[in-house]
């Protein structure tokens, strides 16, 4: 038996008119757009399961993605300026050399001495160690391997998306094995 906590705490899937993944949602929100007719259900035809939610007088099955019904009004999003805490943020706050957590620094992977700019493509977060050891060289003349290729956020509704549809395969994938 799940408590009243554990059910409260599920979060629901939401897509959009056109049926694009856009945010986790928690259930009490999802309630309240699928009772107020400001979204519906959505079975994506994978053992779609449902959340019941028991009320003293009935019980509520509440499915795991919705679909709105009404057009989302979008709010512009721009790709952030290359600085120190959107580059943190990307990064993780995490040394893209060797994975430390502490004395975070920038980075450029081509020196900007060599001709690299400050954009997100060539700027990495560093701990001050590995910032030191690469000096004034590309990561490629001081025997040094980036762990992700930097590049620049992407829309937050993109990746979300993406997560959402790498989880679900991984979900088909499971259930079909």
């Amino acid at each position: 038996m799940t408590t009243a906590t554990e059910v409260l705490g599920q979060t629901v899937a939401v897509f959009s008119k056109n049926y694009l993944p856009m945010n986790q949602i928690n259930i009490k929100r999802a309630i309240i757009l699928l009772v107020t007719g400001k979204a519906e259900p959505l079975d994506l035809g994978t053992d779609s399961k449902t959340i019941p939610v028991h009320s003293p007088t009935m019980v509520l099955l509440v499915p795991q993605q919705i679909r709105l019904k009404i057009n989302h009004k979008e709010k512009v999003w721009c790709i952030p300026t290359v600085n120190r805490r959107e580059v943190l943020r990307r990064d993780k706050h995490t040394c893209q050399y060797c994975g430390s957590l502490k004395q975070l620094t920038l980075d450029h992977v081509i020196p900007t001495s060599k001709g690299g700019t400050h954009t997100w493509d060539n700027v990495v977060t560093a701990c001050e160690t590995c910032n030191n050891r690469k000096g004034d060289r590309t990561a490629q003349q001081a025997d040094m391997t980036l762990r992700i290729k930097p590049k620049a956020p992407v829309h937050p509704i993109v990746a979300f998306a993406e997560q959402f549809w790498r989880e679900h395969k991984i979900q088909r994938e499971a259930t079909i094995n």
